[in-house]
């Protein structure tokens, strides 16, 4: 399955978060997926939303914050130990470039996560994992 992850760019102030969150809120986007981090004074988030449009629209209202849409693959894998050590392996055999993963949702026998390849990488990551 594809998807698309919205790469968010902010100051890595206190409630840098918060604002992101709440504008995703306030216009009934509902936060899927999401990883948050600090690099070098800016505040990253990758976020999964069930409204990308909606989501978009909203953001680009913030004052100070950047973002870029790009497609994401969703790889379901089986629960158990070494298999993202698998995956990541054969991506890297065939030349993938990961440029973002992570996990959506995480159950007994399986576990889904976001993997987005660089963009020249998606199709070829798509073939080695076998999705459509």
């Amino acid at each position: 399955m594809t998807m698309k992850e919205i790469t968010i760019i902010a100051g890595n102030d206190v409630g840098s978060l918060a604002v992101v969150a709440e504008t995703l809120g306030s216009v009934g986007v509902n936060i899927e997926a999401i990883s948050a981090y600090g690099v070098d004074g800016k505040a990253i988030f990758r976020v999964i939303t069930n409204d990308v449009q909606t989501a978009v629209k909203a953001l680009s209202k913030i004052p100070g914050v950047t973002f870029k849409e790009a497609d994401t693959l969703i790889y379901k894998m089986m629960n158990r130990p070494g298999e993202l050590g698998k995956i990541t392996r054969k991506l890297a055999n065939k030349g993938v470039n990961i440029e973002s993963l992570y996990i959506v949702s995480r159950k007994q026998d399986f576990t889904e996560v976001a993997i987005r390849p660089l963009e020249r990488d998606v199709e070829k990551a798509r073939e080695v994992l076998g999705i459509k």
